[in-house]
């Protein structure tokens, strides 16, 4: 019912290629966006594709998949609404907004233990990719109908792992898909049973019911 993609798969060069080129993964030259509009649109319309297949762990372009159309297509990855063809083929466009110090632990523990990369080179890459990113990824995130900001938490002193986190939902008045969320409404209740232990406890301060 519901197939998800991977834009990773629509870059245009594979890794070597982009070092001939001399562009990350993030530059919009690396990009095919032609296919990858063609593609969606197709899915769109029940059509089935040849999608191309890009593999992080060998950084080259496999054989495409035969991909049927689903009921619900998601695709996710770094260039989502930077081609206007393909944003005005989305129903509901949500950007992911992760702060630099989540982001860098996130990569830290994905990299290390499932890439084999060192500390020194994971951030060698971020630095090397943050003009891109700045320049490219992050001012989608003015096209978004949804924004989820994800934090590091302000509750847990000495958190250094990002393994406590804190979120912020932001959604755009006016669309028909959805209706805006509110923690406080008509039926809603709140019930605080402060901890003597302050901020050091396991189980949560406050609870929400929504009736």
């Amino acid at each position: 019912m519901t197939t998800v993609i991977c834009l990773d798969d629509y870059h245009a060069h594979d890794r070597n290629g982009r070092k001939v080129e001399k562009i990350t993964a993030l530059d919009e030259r690396g990009q095919n966006f032609d296919l990858m509009y063609e593609q969606v649109k197709a899915l769109r319309e029940g059509k089935a594709v040849d999608k191309p297949i890009y593999n992080h762990v060998s950084g080259l372009l496999d054989p495409a998949e035969r991909i049927e159309a689903p009921k619900i297509l998601v695709i996710e990855g770094l260039h989502p609404f930077y081609d206007e063809r393909v944003r005005d083929l989305l129903d509901l466009k949500i950007y992911l907004d992760i702060s630099d110090e989540i982001k860098f632990a996130w990569k830290v523990q994905r990299d290390m233990a499932e890439r084999g990369h060192s500390l020194e080179s994971i951030k060698a890459s971020i630095e090397s990719r943050k003009p891109d990113f700045d320049k490219f990824i992050d001012p989608q995130k003015k096209l978004a109908d949804i924004i989820i900001q994800v934090l590091p938490t302000q509750l847990v002193p000495d958190e250094k792992e990002g393994k406590i986190l804190r979120v912020r939902l932001i959604q755009k008045e006016g669309k028909e898909l959805f209706n805006p969320a509110f923690l406080f409404d008509q039926g809603s209740t709140i019930s605080w049973i402060p901890c003597g232990r302050k901020l050091t406890c396991s189980f949560p301060g406050i609870k929400f019911y929504y009736g």
